[in-house]
């Protein structure tokens, strides 16, 4: 069924370059790459866990001191990193809990770092304007410091599921190039997708990750519903719910929800605020703002919820880079005569190599008109560089959808078939 996209009700408050629709078709079921590989001399394997309960940190950063090179944990806190060199430093940190650092010396043995919980205070003078103030003073700092450039990759991953049950998986690394809000342009390096018959498939759900932002200098900001934005007090309630204790200074962590009468848009969420910079150090929010419209007019969808969630990398530099992305859309599919189907599309983007030198690499700013399987279809698919790279090790949970693929008979898929015993 190919569904097509009717205007999103998002776009004014998710401040991007253009109309955010979501685009659906049928999948040519294709995937290759881009072939570039390189191998580490040194790789290391590691958890990171609260020092308390000893439970996992999933999407812990860490990072290698004095260069560009990092990974994030996955769900389950588990990494894979790649060292050029021994002995070296690693910074490893999650907003919740103490940074810490540790010294690399060995990769014989897979390491554990235990991080400590991060104490919650409330300011002693606790004004009402203050979650005000401090918000307002994010949105000029971010606006001060927009036109600083990064350059680096991004590796995506984007999952969809439907009745629990997963139908497509894709894998794309860009070449990205972003600032302190967004990202402002990407060029495909590599690109793998697998999939199987299903009720429907996205095309380019990776546009909502590619040109969401916090802020855009381009856009109206006397119209904008963004939270960073001149129109904070008219559109939004806020709550501090405390400081989170960080080394010297400290992260103001903020709940925000939009005022009854913005009846026309609906958002919640949280944000979380360096005190003494205001630079934000990640951004969380929920709307039930997007629509679409299917090719079959029978079919119409019910309870949607888009949800982003956005991350930034520990820098003492007024700007910081962008740490990853998370992007989650879920909603229900109503068919005459039918069960209810339940959709869920994710992705979550880890950006990593992240410097201010800019590379030789043509930047494609984000369009409606981008098909994120045409993009795939047009490298050249490298597999060395699936099997041997850390930054796009599987979790259990990916193994797990990739052997269902199998199972279903998948084709296109992006894993070899199991050989056949010959009888």
């Amino acid at each position: 069924m190919n569904i097509f996209p009717s205007q999103s009700k998002i776009q004014h408050a998710f401040v991007h370059p253009g109309k955010l629709p979501a685009a659906f078709c049928l999948v040519v079921l294709l995937f290759v790459g881009l072939s570039h590989s390189a191998q580490a001399q040194y790789q290391l394997h590691g958890t990171v866990i609260d020092k308390d309960t000893q439970q996992p940190l999933p999407f812990a950063s860490i990072g290698v001191k004095n260069t560009g090179s990092g990974t994030a944990s996955n769900e389950n806190g588990e990494f894979v990193l790649n060292l050029k060199s021994l002995p070296q430093t690693l910074i490893v940190s999650e907003l919740a809990h103490v940074r810490d650092t540790v010294r690399i010396t060995s990769v014989d043995k897979p390491v554990q770092i235990a991080l400590g919980s991060a104490t919650i205070a409330l300011p002693e003078v606790k004004v009402g304007s203050y979650a005000f103030q401090l918000v307002d003073r994010a949105y000029r700092q971010m606006q001060k410091n927009y036109d600083k450039k990064f350059y680096g990759k991004a590796f995506y991953r984007q999952v969809t599921r439907i009745n629990d049950e997963p139908t497509e998986l894709q894998e794309v690394v860009w070449n990205v190039k972003s600032n302190n809000a967004r990202i402002e342009g990407t060029d495909i390096a590599q690109g793998r997708y697998a999939a199987k018959p299903s009720l429907m498939n996205f095309s380019n759900f990776s546009l909502y990750t590619k040109s969401y932002g916090l802020y855009d200098a381009q856009a109206d900001s006397t119209k904008s519903l963004a939270l960073l934005s001149p129109n904070l007090v008219k559109n939004y309630y806020l709550e501090l719910v405390g400081i989170l204790e960080q080394g010297e200074g400290g992260i103001a962590e903020i709940k925000f929800e939009t005022r009854p009468e913005l009846t026309k848009y609906h958002a919640e969420g949280t944000i979380w605020l360096d005190v003494d910079t205001y630079k934000v150090v990640r951004f969380k929010i929920a709307t039930p703002n997007f629509t679409a419209n299917a090719s079959n007019p029978a079919y119409k969808f019910k309870n949607t919820k888009l949800e982003f969630d956005m991350a930034f990398q520990n820098s003492e530099e007024p700007a910081s880079p962008l740490d990853y992305i998370k992007t989650n859309l879920t909603f229900d599919i109503l068919q005459p005569g039918k069960p209810v189907a339940k959709m869920n599309v994710s992705s979550f983007t880890f950006f990593y190599e992240t410097s201010e030198t800019p590379a030789d690499v043509s930047y494609a700013k984000v369009s409606t008109r981008d098909r994120d399987l045409e993009a795939i279809k047009n490298t050249k698919y490298d597999p060395e560089f699936w099997a041997n790279n850390s930054v796009v090790k599987r979790t259990p949970l990916e193994d797990e959808v990739i052997e269902s693929f199998e199972q279903k008979g998948a084709f296109g898929t992006m894993v070899p078939p199991k050989a056949r015993s010959s009888k």
